[in-house]
């Protein structure tokens, strides 16, 4: 017997164990590298470093277009990508298709990217340490606006909206071309041992416009936004709200440090995000990156964007 177990115990020593995987992730609308306000591209790259991130989902790496309105702001210039890889030593791929789910975006990573993009350029596939990791990266339109339309604040020609119902209606029709391409390269890509999307939405989340954030003053009206929804029914969760579950005590606007919470002409929200999808997946921690607290978990000054980011550390 003594002879059996000692070799039962030597076999299983053979056997390769399952092992856990880190990884800290995150999601950044660049606004240009910072190059929209003249700002050196340094000060995107000290931001990433400063998150310590594995794999980022950057979008807006090129400059807007000058006029730039609600309707027509097509980038121009050339993307800050490579410039942003090199300065990190990491991987990258530029998202240069033109479509309703992509404007100027880019993946980086510290692990290789292999093969090809997925059909729409949404998203590529990443070898982390032997294993199979898709990442999705998007930036959705923008106008018309549904927050704004709600309440009464002029963006384009956009007409204002009274109800929560006309809100979720308007959001579906501006944004469901982009998610048919986006969730049509999920199919394709198919399983992995872990999946994310990231993304400037331009919608908040139903996790976000809850009775308790209008009682806190935060927003209007309760609104069933349908984006995070649909990736939430695709099995994908929001990494921030897993970790604070509660927006009145966490509301993480990531839009916008260039405005004040009381402006009249705009309204700050969560519309960035870091979603993830995996087997026994679990969200270690999360926060927001911006230039000042409390509205940043994490503070970097200066600060180049007129977002502020959002990252978590997952285990897989």
């Amino acid at each position: 017997m003594k002879k059996l177990a000692l070799a039962l115990l030597f076999a299983s020593a053979l056997v390769p164990q399952a092992f856990a995987t880190d990884l800290t992730i995150m999601s950044f609308n660049i606004w240009g590298g910072g190059g929209n306000e003249k700002k050196p591209v340094d000060e995107t790259v000290a931001v990433i470093k400063a998150v310590n991130a594995d794999v980022i989902g950057i979008q807006e790496t090129r400059l807007e277009s000058d006029p730039c309105t609600a309707d027509v702001c097509p980038p121009v210039g050339e993307s800050a990508a490579g410039k942003i890889a090199a300065a990190l030593g990491y991987h990258y791929y530029d998202q240069a298709t033109d479509t309703d789910v992509l404007w100027s975006n880019a993946i980086l990573s510290r692990y290789p990217i292999t093969g090809k993009a997925t059909k729409n350029d949404t998203g590529v596939t990443l070898d982390v340490d032997g294993r199979k990791v898709h990442v999705f990266n998007i930036h959705l339109d923008d106008s018309p606006y549904q927050p704004y339309q709600l309440l009464g604040i002029p963006y384009g020609d956009a007409p204002f909206l009274k109800t929560a119902e006309e809100a979720v209606a308007a959001a579906q029709k501006t944004r469901e071309a982009g998610l048919r391409l986006l969730f049509a390269d999920m199919d394709e890509a198919g399983d992995a041992d872990a999946s994310f999307v990231f993304g400037d939405f331009n919608e908040p989340s139903h996790s976000d416009w809850t009775e308790a954030a209008v009682k806190a003053g935060n927003q209007p009206l309760v609104v069933e936004w349908p984006t995070v929804k649909a990736m939430e029914a695709r099995g994908y969760v929001d990494t921030y709200r897993r970790i604070f579950p509660d927006p009145a005590a966490k509301p993480a606007f990531t839009w916008t440090p260039t405005t004040e919470p009381t402006a009249k002409d705009d309204h700050h929200d969560r519309i960035d995000f870091a979603l993830a999808k995996g087997a026994k997946l679990e969200v270690l921690a999360a926060g927001i990156v911006g230039e000042k607290s409390p509205e940043a978990d994490l503070v970097v000054t200066p600060w180049p964007s007129d977002h502020r980011a959002t990252y978590a550390k997952v285990k897989f």
